[in-house]
């Protein structure tokens, strides 16, 4: 499935039982279909960066006064670099010009448009092949870990899950645990064997190359987190997410019984 809204139709319609999707639009689902829908287990953590063509950027302190190009207007890239810039006492203090695709910001890389950009994995291992001297400057996933930590918080950026339909759930659970099982095994053989789940990757037309994607999966942050962890793991990141825009989450934060806890 190409867009994440085809996802939602095919969810909602019963069509698909099983999804890979943003953490966020499981959120949304879910208070969509008034709890029709639970989330099994967080697959992806962070997988933003922020890169440049200089070596000025060192700390996110350096940001100060700087412009950074970006993609991900009105979803997770956007709140999450703002929520950051925020604890930070940075709030104001950047310009953040958002592309409509990660294609365009590589393009004002490439061109020298931009030398600051803030960009999602694999595109930032594919843009290192394309533009000249661009290096990986600061990881969003550990400031994220920072600003919450600043808040008293404790806090994983969680940005792709696994939902099911609550109706499968409740009326296949063995079909749907052993589901999880093989899905979690294919989760630690990838990151267990790098060489050969990238050409795999690649096979399957994932990524364009096996090298890309050899190079890219270290920093793709690929997990298996189920149960009570998943829940903790999430809370506060929806509650970051409401904060910034309640439509992000559906207008609200999920309850209990959104999270498949067996």
């Amino acid at each position: 499935v190409g867009a994440p809204d085809e996802i939602v139709g095919k969810l909602t319609s019963g069509e698909v039982d099983i999804a890979a999707v943003p953490t966020n639009l499981a959120a949304t689902l879910y208070n969509k279909t008034q709890g029709k829908i639970r989330i099994a287990a967080i697959n992806t953590l962070g997988v933003l960066y922020v890169v440049q063509t200089g070596e000025e950027i060192k700390s996110v302190s350096d940001l100060e006064g700087k412009k950074i190009y970006a993609s991900g207007q009105g979803s997770t890239p956007e709140y999450a670099l703002n929520y950051i810039l925020k604890a930070n006492g940075l709030e104001g203090k950047v310009e953040v010009e958002y592309c409509a695709e990660h294609s365009e910001v590589v393009a004002k890389l490439a061109s020298g448009e931009a030398s600051i950009a803030l960009l999602p994995e694999p595109f930032v291992t594919a843009s290192k092949a394309k533009v000249e001297n661009l290096t990986t400057a600061l990881d969003v996933t550990q400031l994220w870990e920072d600003a919450c930590k600043k808040e008293g918080k404790s806090g994983v950026l969680s940005m792709g899950c696994v939902v099911v339909r609550a109706e499968f759930a409740e009326q296949n659970p063995d079909a749907l645990d052993a589901f999880l099982a093989e899905y979690k095994a294919s989760i630690e053989y990838v990151n267990a064997n790098g060489e050969q789940a990238a050409q795999l990757i690649a096979d399957y037309g994932i990524v364009a190359s096996a090298e890309i994607a050899k190079q890219a999966l270290p920093a793709c942050n690929i997990v298996y987190i189920d149960g009570v962890t998943m829940k903790d793991s999430l809370a506060n990141f929806f509650e970051v997410l409401l904060a910034a825009n309640p439509a992000s989450v559906g207008g609200q934060i999920p309850a209990d019984d959104f999270y498949y806890v067996k």
